[in-house]
């Protein structure tokens, strides 16, 4: 089932029944799916930093945000609110373009890696065929536009922390997909359906964590270096480098870096659970509960109630590694840059590649184990 094709279809069926052209109700469709990635990365992201300001605040022994908003919850929305207003200054001696322009590439990729992040069985933007591949394309562009906002900003902080953040993505991008490629591997395909299927046979022992647990774990350290989680926050280590390659900007230009930072550690929490969590699966089957209160798996109520029982698991799935990132935040020291470096280069790729290699034997010689 081709569920990016599914709501088209219905949504287009739906138009014309109501007596719209067909190529009327196809233009309508165009512009949804982006509407529907932005609103559910931005409400990801407030939520994010609604948890950021309450997890530091109970690790440091304080409330946090309380009176705006129930509980402080609309305390993002006020600083979004703030930063929207501020004065949007440019450097005299800073290159416009590339300053403006360095923002917006970092942003840009992490939001249209939306479109390939299934958040449940009949919920997925865009079904395309070569996701992973697309998603690791898209990732390689972040680095040049932070590489792009330190020089433009004509500042030596700057100019460090985009070398900083350009050398740290590199370092950590090829563990990250080798630890991906492992798991393409044992599901013999790069879309993103087709992996959180090949984990629903077996409820939470068909989970891709127990056949990877190595890839596991250097995917989310890489994936917490890529979105510059402390502990690797070296970019725009404050005691160093002021802010790093932020330090210039304002208003909403440094508003798209908070966002960008954010959004990417949502969808890298997203990623972990389709890749190695069982995405919208549940850790016993939906087939085996029916079956033992003696319901049929095809009546409509119970695929309702499943459907968006499923968002919910990859939502909590996502959101407990976020809880996870934040909590490290606050719990652990801050690497130097050589030990950064050295993490990367010295340790995990290794590592991802004796992974892979294994994986690749490991499927030879137990094909039915390994997705063969």
């Amino acid at each position: 089932m081709n569920p990016g094709i599914d709501l088209q279809g219905s949504f287009i069926k739906v138009l014309t029944d109501l007596g719209v052209p067909a190529t009327v109700a196809k233009v309508i469709w165009m512009p949804l799916p982006m509407i529907l990635m932005l609103l559910a990365a931005t409400v990801g992201v407030l939520v994010s930093v609604w948890l950021e300001r309450k997890i530091s605040a109970a690790a440091q022994q304080r409330i946090g945000p309380e009176y705006i908003g129930p509980l402080g919850i609309l305390a993002p929305a006020a600083d979004g609110m703030k930063l929207v207003f501020k004065e949007d200054i440019i450097p005299s001696k800073a290159d416009p373009l590339l300053f403006t322009l360095g923002p917006i590439l970092v942003v840009l990729p992490v939001f249209v890696s939306y479109l390939i992040v299934p958040f449940g069985q009949n919920l997925l933007i865009s079904d395309v065929g070569i996701a992973i591949f697309l998603w690791i394309a898209l990732s390689s562009i972040q680095p040049i536009g932070l590489l792009m906002a330190g020089y433009a900003s004509n500042n030596k902080y700057s100019l460090l922390g985009g070398l900083r953040a350009a050398a740290q993505s590199i370092s950590y991008e090829i563990p990250l997909a080798l630890s991906v490629v492992a798991v393409v591997m044992m599901s013999n395909s790069l879309s993103t359906l087709d992996i959180v299927e090949q984990q629903s046979s077996y409820g939470i022992l068909g989970w891709n964590i127990w056949r990877q647990p190595v890839g596991f774990i250097i995917f989310w350290i890489a994936a917490l270096a890529e979105c510059e989680r402390l502990p690797f926050d070296l970019p725009e280590a404050e005691e160093e480098l002021v802010a790093g390659y932020q330090t210039e900007y304002s208003g909403m230009k440094f508003g798209l870096f908070y966002v960008g930072s954010y959004v990417n550690l949502v969808l890298s929490a997203l990623l972990v659970a389709v890749l190695y969590l069982g995405g919208w699966e549940f850790p016993i089957p939906v087939e085996t509960i029916a079956n033992w209160i003696g319901i049929s798996e095809t009546t409509p109520w119970l695929q309702l109630i499943t459907g968006m029982l499923g968002i919910t698991m990859t939502l909590l799935k996502a959101y407990f590694f976020v809880f996870l990132a934040i909590l490290l935040r606050w719990t652990v020291p801050r690497v130097r840059i050589d030990q950064l470096l050295d993490l990367g280069w010295k340790f995990l790729l290794p590592v991802s590649l004796v992974n892979l290699l294994l994986t690749a034997a490991l499927k030879l010689a137990f094909p039915f184990a390994f997705g063969g």
